[in-house]
């Protein structure tokens, strides 16, 4: 499977910087989490509500294989609306989680309008 690195300095904190490898996840993997967060319509079958930033989070956590050793990304501090990562920083991540697990820019458009 394809990977990539990103290296971060210290433009996002000290906390941060060091360099990251993503790899891209598998078609079951990234259908699963999109699954989990989307909500569908019990007869049509159409999206109701998806949580885009959820699955967003957790693509990239699904896609990041190795991070500096004091691990300062979790799950959790991607999903935080207080003590999040931040927001270039996370950008950064999608963009690079979104390229390598093949998630296009029209259904990130459509995600993220549920």
């Amino acid at each position: 499977m394809r990977t990539e690195k990103a290296e971060v300095d210290a433009r996002f904190g000290e906390e941060y910087a060091g360099c990251y490898v993503f790899q891209e996840i598998t078609w079951a993997k990234r259908s699963r989490i999109i699954q989990r967060h989307t909500r569908y319509n019990s007869l049509t079958g159409q999206v109701v509500s998806s949580d885009f930033v959820t699955i967003q989070a957790e693509t990239v956590w699904a896609s990041l294989k190795e991070q500096p050793s004091h691990k300062p990304i979790t799950l959790e501090k991607l999903l935080s609306d207080d003590e999040g990562v931040p927001i270039e920083l996370g950008e950064l991540f999608s963009r690079v989680a979104n390229k390598l697990c093949g998630v296009a820019i029209d259904e990130q458009r459509f995600l993220s309008e549920q």
